[in-house]
């Protein structure tokens, strides 16, 4: 039984953008089927700004395998435990952020890695082979293949370490972070800034260089997010469910109110 493919991987191997969906307050098994239905590719399970522990991530998880959507978790940075529990359990990628230098990624690689490349352990049910029995060995190799380590990249120190972030074989994405980062620039929300623009300049220089993905999180204004994806942002969150929630209630308010006899 092969392993459940990885669709942010089939879209970045096609030179396509991964869209992702921010999971922050939905719960259950509909959460990804609602993503996938409205056009994006992977979650991104929050389990560092979230209310979330591992048991309710992993079951997002698990029913996003079938789902046609591909489940990342975000981690506390401190925690990569749970984001070995998180692969575990159906997670085909993990989130780490704060990741400002080339021993951070390389701690990160080795903890979601199996040997020899890492030192995950293994032990956990097959979720995704589907429950079905595979040899060690394959399912090792197919899971260190298919499996996306992302390494959020949120601090000056960051971009100036890109480079060696870049370089370490075990990091498939660097991601942007970016309002933390505006905030530690010490111009918070400015998205659009140009200290911003040369950042994702160099991250992307790096990534071009070392075969790697840049990815853009927290742009949300439609000018700034079409820069960088001009500048090679590929794996790219395309908000959460609650902003998501917001817009459409708003506008379904909005046009209703104006509907009202009594002028709203």
């Amino acid at each position: 039984m092969p392993v459940t493919p990885n669709k942010v991987r089939l879209r970045l191997a096609e030179g396509g953008l991964a869209l992702g969906f921010g999971v922050h307050h939905l719960r259950g098994g509909a959460v990804g089927m609602i993503a996938a239905a409205t056009g994006y590719d992977w979650l991104f399970t929050d389990m560092e700004h979230g209310a979330m522990g591992v048991e309710q991530a992993s079951q997002i998880c698990i029913a996003a395998l079938s789902q046609g959507i591909t489940p990342l978790v975000r981690v506390c940075r401190d925690a990569l435990h749970e984001g070995t529990r998180c692969l575990d359990n159906g997670a085909m990628g993990i989130v780490v952020p704060h990741v400002n230098t080339a021993d951070d990624a390389r701690a990160v690689a080795a903890a979601y890695r199996f040997p020899p490349f890492g030192r995950r352990s293994r032990g956990a049910p097959p979720f995704a082979h589907r429950l079905q029995a595979v040899g060690h060995a394959e399912a090792q190799a197919e899971m260190n293949r298919e499996i996306l380590v992302i390494c959020m990249i949120e601090t000056p120190e960051a971009v100036e370490n890109a480079e060696e972030i870049a370089r370490e074989p075990g990091v498939d994405i660097l991601f942007f972070g970016t309002s933390d980062l505006t905030a530690m620039m010490g111009i918070p929300g400015e998205v659009g800034h140009p200290q911003v623009r040369l950042a994702y300049e160099r991250v992307g220089a790096a990534c071009a260089r070392h075969g790697k993905v840049m990815g853009m999180g927290g742009v949300y204004d439609e000018t700034a997010a079409a820069e960088y994806i001009r500048l090679g942002a590929r794996f790219v969150l395309g908000g959460g469910d609650h902003g998501f929630v917001m817009a459409a209630a708003g506008a379904r308010a909005k046009f209703l109110r104006g509907l009202d006899p009594r002028g709203g």
